[in-house]
């Protein structure tokens, strides 16, 4: 049977995102899973988006908000919104949970495939690629010709050809062999490219074929789970409009 696999991340503790994605990925013939990390922050549900993930068996990367949670820190110098999350979600999770959170890789790789939720450069400081340079610095450490991240909550391709680096606009593309790909799969639980709907990609080895999904679920009830949660309201508003 041909591997099919779905890499996702950035779910942020969003139960209702995380399960449309799901049911797209068994219409689809799912076989894999990989995630890239952050499997709660933001939203309402972390321990239940822990099991889901958790019993997947698949492999998982550390998420700076998985880090956030897990370790004590002094968050002071957080913005407000994301110090009372990582708060309140470290009281929801039992020791078991967060020594869970506390033992994610930062790096993974399997069949060829590497997955890292920020770059393989400096993948613990957690920082962004949002052009060539920053892109260009985690090719020089990448160790796979592809691999699949997140972090910026939008999906995008990097590709690395001998003449540079070049951005390619998320679109179900087929990879070309003898170059490298840095493939951003978006963000399920918590998209900030303008379009709410979940985001996550399809991965098909056999054609070396990449599918960016986007699946729509019920954004009103992930919504009403923050605000019942007590949890702040500029968290439920932004789902509505993908920031």
């Amino acid at each position: 049977m041909a591997k099919v696999f779905a890499i996702l991340g950035d779910i942020h503790a969003n139960i209702d995102a995380l399960n449309a994605v799901l049911d797209d990925c068994r219409s689809n013939g799912v076989t894999d899973f990989l995630c890239t990390g952050d499997v709660v922050g933001y939203n309402a549900a972390p321990a239940e988006c822990m099991k889901i993930i958790r019993d997947l068996g698949c492999p998982v990367v550390k998420g700076n908000h998985d880090d956030y949670v897990s370790v004590e820190r002094d968050l002071s110098d957080f913005h407000p919104n994301a110090a009372a999350v990582v708060t309140w979600t470290r009281q929801q999770l039992t020791e078991d949970e967060l020594q869970w959170l506390r033992d994610l890789p930062f790096t993974e790789k399997k069949m060829g495939i590497s997955i890292v939720h920020a770059t393989w450069d400096n993948p613990e400081t957690f920082g962004y690629v949002f052009d060539h340079l920053q892109a260009e610095a985690n090719f020089i450490r990448q160790p796979t010709p592809m691999c699949f991240h997140g972090h910026t909550h939008c999906p995008m391709i990097y590709e690395k050809q001998i003449n540079g680096v070049y951005r390619i606009d998320a679109q179900d593309f087929v990879l070309p062999i003898g170059r490298k790909y840095f493939i951003n799969v978006g963000s399920v639980g918590q998209p900030r490219d303008g379009d709410p709907r979940a985001s996550y990609v399809i991965y098909e080895p056999m054609s070396r074929t990449v599918h960016f999904r986007r699946i729509a679920y019920d954004i009103a009830a992930a919504q009403e789970r923050i605000r019942m949660a007590g949890l702040p309201d500029r968290l439920a508003e932004r789902l509505e409009f993908g920031q």
